[in-house]
């Protein structure tokens, strides 16, 4: 089997790399200077001559906030290279595995939000995923399209390694309390993503569609960072965490609006595919790895 992978550099790309290495695929694994995603005809070219059966789309603009002011790259990236990337796969017969977000949704829901419930993006990026999400679906007869939140890992931007690096500066720390999801270990999601492809490589029958994956617990980000403090004081890390204030999200001014629920009901995956939702806690015990 053939796979394909974008987004080599991001969070869940890194891992996807490493897990790849020890399977008996043959692997193309691009970053966005090797395939520029949004340039349909290098998208063709690579995905014709390659002959993937599986595409797996870990490339995208992440960063929300920036988002707002960049609305044009956003789209170009989040759903323009998702749709290149899906009729490329639908002009071969491939598969396209693609990783969205909890963003497509409001939060204003009082539950974890299932795969059918209504989107309602709040700002620019949630809007692109959600075209993406779409753009996909509409081009590949063959696809899965993975939501997941609260990404963290030892490569990359995000929330842990950033309470890391203020935990070394500061002695108190304020962390939104009224903003609820499951925290995500990307080298999980990589690992979700591949018991996926097993599946589309054994060529049996498989519901294709929209799919949740995150972590269990769910918890808010004050509750997650002191979680993050543990582990670094426990680990060496840090000599003593720094003491937490917990605010609302409206005391937090960003540019984008979150959603204060992010929390992704995982049952589907669990029956489709036997997939657990991320440990986390399992997850914080390497962060000394984290740099």
């Amino acid at each position: 089997m053939k796979v394909l992978v974008t987004g080599s550099r991001g969070q869940v790309g890194r891992y996807l790399e490493q897990q790849l290495a020890a399977k008996p695929w043959i692997s193309l694994i691009l970053d966005r200077y090797e395939l520029d995603i949004t340039n349909s005809e290098k998208v063709n070219s690579v995905v014709t001559d390659f002959k993937p059966d599986v595409i797996i789309n870990a490339a995208a603009f992440t960063a929300v906030d920036k988002a707002e002011s960049n609305r044009e790259l956003a789209f170009d990236v989040n759903e323009r290279g998702p749709k290149n990337l899906a009729q490329s796969a639908q002009k071969i017969g491939a598969a396209i595995i693609h990783i969205s977000t909890d963003y497509v949704f409001d939060g204003s829901a009082n539950r974890p939000y299932m795969e059918e419930d209504p989107v309602a993006p709040k700002g620019v990026y949630g809007a692109s995923k959600l075209a993406g999400e779409r753009a996909v679906m509409d081009n590949c007869a063959r696809c899965i399209v993975l939501r997941t939140a609260w990404v963290f890992g030892e490569y990359g931007r995000n929330f842990v390694k950033n309470m890391i690096k203020l935990g070394t500066k500061r002695e108190e720390l304020t962390v939104v309390n009224d903003q609820y999801g499951g925290p995500t270990f990307a080298g999980d999601i990589a690992e979700a993503v591949l018991i996926i492809v097993s599946r589309i490589g054994m060529g049996k029958e498989l519901s294709w569609g929209k799919y949740h994956y995150s972590g269990m617990p769910h918890v808010s980000w004050y509750e997650f960072a002191m979680s993050v403090f543990n582990a670094a004081v426990d680990q060496g890390l840090l000599m003593k965490a720094p003491r937490l204030a917990p605010i609302s999200s409206a005391d937090y001014t960003t540019e984008a609006k979150r959603p204060n629920n992010s929390k992704l009901d995982c049952g589907k995956i669990g029956k489709e595919f036997g997939i657990e939702p991320s440990e986390w806690q399992l997850a914080l015990n390497n962060i000394q790895n984290y740099k």
